[in-house]
């Protein structure tokens, strides 16, 4: 019985490294491959939505840098359209209101989102 629950993947993925060479020296493999951890699940799908949200944003300010320039200000209902790929047409970010949602969210945004918005002159960032 002990030996069938170490096959168990589940069972399997919560012994050591260590414990499941050891069993793997003794022939013992778990009957299928342990399921992924959920981390490697989304990694597998690509990027959430929220993250492809992200980096839509992050072009349509850079964008908008790279033509008005890192110290102006975008107005709340500005709009600018950016071109995605996949898509057919020209797609139109909202970038006021991207940027005011993305200052007050700035706390949970990642360290590599929080740099490129730095590089991009967003002082609050």
């Amino acid at each position: 019985r002990w030996l069938q629950q170490q096959k168990n993947p589940g069972t399997w993925a919560q012994l050591s490294t260590e414990q499941q060479q050891w069993l793997s020296k003794l022939g013992v493999q778990p009957d299928h491959a342990p399921a992924p951890t959920p981390e490697a699940a989304r990694a597998a799908k690509g990027p959430s939505k929220a993250q492809a949200a992200f980096q839509r944003g992050l072009a349509a300010l850079t964008q908008w840098v790279e033509r008005e320039g890192a110290g102006r200000p975008v107005p709340r209902g500005h709009g600018e359209e950016i071109a995605v790929d996949g898509e057919a047409e020209p797609v139109v970010v909202k970038l006021g209101v991207w940027v005011s949602n993305t200052r007050a969210r700035r706390e949970k945004l990642t360290t590599e989102q929080l740099d490129a918005l730095r590089h991009l002159g967003m002082k609050w960032a």
